[in-house]
């Protein structure tokens, strides 16, 4: 089912917020991310009330520090019962293998490759990093991969070459969705819901379209059957 592949990013900064936004979505809204600003605001019991839902949970975090630390974290933040983790591939092959190794009951844990807000001016001349965006994504999914790690988080338009490359079983998660004629924002890296099924994303990640709109629930479903044509 395509709502089960369509994550809504719960970008709010309250509890009452999140709740009134998976209440307006209604009963089709199967699987949700929980980002910084919300994390940080309600802390680690909000995950075991969406849980309650029957929600499954995306606990976006991108944990990025020395090997040690990111694995008592991970280890920590995987006991919550989120079925989703992330970790920045940035951080080194190490690192993520120890946060693997970290991980409690079903939680997966996915590396954040490239920010889908990075272009290839802002890669090669702010962070330095040589080459193209797409070869910066398939080192780190690389990485990832022999880690141990279930997949990555990347822009829809480097998944085809990592499927090809890490093959079909390694998952990638898909931010910088937007709906056709849909304003992109910060978003660099864009595909519409349906060209990101089409290109194999596993799941895709949307925010503002959904949250943004007055009557959140037709916004939820019009992308669901957007997803659901390209299959």
């Amino acid at each position: 089912m395509m709502n089960e592949r369509l994550i809504v990013a719960l970008d709010v900064s309250s509890q009452d917020e999140a709740l009134k936004a998976v209440k307006d979505i209604g009963p089709s809204l199967r699987f949700v991310k929980v980002g910084m600003e919300l994390f940080y605001s309600t802390g680690p019991e909000f995950i075991a009330r969406l849980k309650d839902l029957d929600l499954k949970v995306f606990l976006d975090l991108k944990v990025h520090d020395i090997p040690n630390t990111a694995q008592r974290a991970i280890h920590v933040l995987s006991k919550l019962g989120c079925d989703m983790l992330n970790v920045h591939c940035s951080g080194g092959l190490a690192m993520m293998s120890q946060a693997q190794q970290a991980l409690e009951g079903n939680t997966i844990l996915i590396g954040v490759t490239q920010l889908t807000s990075t272009d290839q001016k802002v890669l090669n001349d702010q962070l330095g990093i040589p080459g193209t965006v797409k070869d910066s994504v398939l080192n780190y999914a690389s990485l990832a991969k022999k880690a141990g790690l279930a997949g990555v988080v990347c822009s829809p338009h480097e998944v085809v070459q990592l499927k090809q490359t890490l093959g079909s079983d390694f998952i990638t998660v898909t931010p910088g969705v937007r709906p056709a004629g849909g304003e992109v924002q910060d978003q660099k890296r864009v595909m519409t819901p349906g060209e990101a099924i089409a290109a194999g994303s596993d799941y895709l990640v949307v925010g503002r379209p959904i949250m943004g709109q007055s009557d959140r629930r037709e916004a939820f479903e019009r992308i669901v059957e957007e997803m659901e044509a390209a299959s």
